[in-house]
């Protein structure tokens, strides 16, 4: 009896112990984040300028969402940019880590010259693609007409090319956090596995596809999903690339609820907005983590 009272009191001793450790994270999880989440839900419901007092209003923010044909058109422009930023995010990443991997003594300097741009200030980077994309200055622009292009595009007022070149810039300054991921998970792929299919006779084609590919599933499931959140999250590139002046093309969602927050002072019809974002993310990952049944593949 003495004896099962010792180990229960070891027990809750060591339990308190380790909440006393965990209660510095959770402050900061509570404060940081769940507080903030269930204020913008609240304030969702409300009309506030930020300073008077809030009226609750039900669900017009929520109807007014939709009602609102720039909003629906930023909607399409970030499912556009997610559209193209993910897949060329993960293609190019796999295919320069696959390279970079069998470039055996070299492999650290490359990783190095490729993870430059993604510690690199975003403003520096806007600012190097700002000149690269200007269509009086720009040497992309003279390449194309050595080329023999005669009217190359004005790619950030253009409609049709605004968010494929913010895209390029997305790709190019995350580009070598893919690259490091993926060679990471390359690296982590039995050599024994890759002998045997060579000693079976497997071409280079199906040891990619039988071999490489399925086992780095569980990094391209994490990849996937990081980089969708991130990419319906953008917003610093159209900041600086236009500030206030954002043509209805390169809008996106996260830049209309800095607009209608912090520049019309629409508190609450701009957390409506990230409501919906933040339910959309939900879904969509929640999607994501249910198809994994299907083609991720865990090794023991």
């Amino acid at each position: 009896m003495a004896l099962a009272v010792d180990v229960k009191r070891r027990r809750r001793t060591e339990a308190l112990w380790g909440y006393a450790f965990l209660t510095p994270q959770l402050i900061g999880l509570i404060a940081f984040m769940v507080g903030p989440l269930v204020f913008a839900i609240v304030l969702s419901f409300s009309s506030w300028d930020g300073l008077g007092s809030r009226t609750f209003v039900g669900l017009q923010n929520f109807i007014g969402v939709w009602q609102d044909a720039q909003l629906r058109q930023s909607w399409l422009n970030t499912a556009w940019f997610t559209a193209l930023q993910v897949p060329g995010l993960l293609i190019t990443g796999f295919f320069f880590a696959f390279f970079i991997q069998k470039a055996g003594r070299l492999t650290p300097f490359y990783r190095i010259f490729f993870f430059a741009p993604q510690v690199t200030s975003t403003v520096a980077v806007g600012a190097i693609w700002l000149w690269l994309l200007n269509p009086e200055i720009s040497p992309i622009n003279s390449l194309l007409k050595s080329l023999g292009l005669p009217n190359p595009p004005d790619w950030l007022q253009n409609p049709r090319t605004a968010i494929p070149a913010i895209v390029v810039v997305s790709i190019w300054q995350g580009l070598g956090y893919m690259i490091v991921m993926f060679v990471a998970g390359l690296q982590n792929i039995s050599p024994t596995l890759m002998e045997a299919a060579d000693i079976d006779g497997a071409s280079e084609w199906q040891k990619l596809r039988r071999i490489t590919v399925p086992l780095l599933s569980p990094t391209i499931l994490f990849l996937s999903i990081t980089s969708i959140i991130g990419s319906f999250q953008v917003f610093d590139y159209i900041y600086f690339f236009f500030d206030t002046t954002a043509p209805a093309n390169a809008h996106t969602i996260v830049y209309d609820i800095v607009n209608f927050a912090f520049r019309q002072f629409k508190f609450g019809f701009a957390a409506a907005i990230a409501v919906y974002l933040f339910l959309i993310l939900l879904v969509l990952t929640g999607l994501q983590f249910l198809a994994q049944k299907r083609w991720v593949h865990y090794t023991e």
